[in-house]
């Protein structure tokens, strides 16, 4: 199963959202410390969302490892945060349940006091390790999200 997995970081480091989501199970449902939890076509159009509106993404994967039902990933993107225009580079490991040869679930850990650091400055520093910050960082990806999906249909 390690090649469902290779196929789609190798989808992402080509801002492919298709191949990417032809990797995931109808009932995907994805986890991280940004949106937190999404399902089905939510998470879908989440990486759809990030690969049409990333500009300058760059994406690298490495150590995948995988069984028939579970693997784990490490990857590192760059990119331009686009609210603030400061660079970020996020340190991603991911871990991943496979079902009927796709990705059923998928969770990425990262840094959130570290992301919000790089991604929004002082403020995001002393905040980023916060619940209320995580829990308001969640209103406002899903709002956007919602945004997003309702200019697609």
């Amino acid at each position: 199963m390690q090649t469902i997995i290779h196929t789609f970081y190798e989808a992402f480091k080509n801002s492919d959202p298709v191949a990417m989501n032809a990797c995931y199970h109808d009932d995907i449902e994805f986890c991280d410390p940004a949106f937190g939890v999404l399902k089905g076509d939510d998470a879908k159009a989440m990486w759809t969302m990030l690969c049409q509106n990333g500009k300058d993404v760059k994406v690298e994967y490495s150590n995948i490892k995988a069984d028939e039902n579970k693997g784990t990933a490490h990857w590192e993107a760059w990119y331009t945060f686009s609210q603030t225009g400061r660079k970020v580079h996020n340190i991603v490991d991911a871990e991943f349940e496979l079902k009927d040869g796709k990705i059923i679930k998928h969770t990425d850990r990262f840094n959130l006091r570290n992301w919000a650091k790089q991604a929004l400055g002082f403020k995001g520093f002393l905040l980023g390790g916060t619940s209320f910050f995580e829990k308001k960082l969640h209103e406002q990806t899903n709002k956007t999200l919602s945004k997003f999906r309702k200019n697609q249909a």
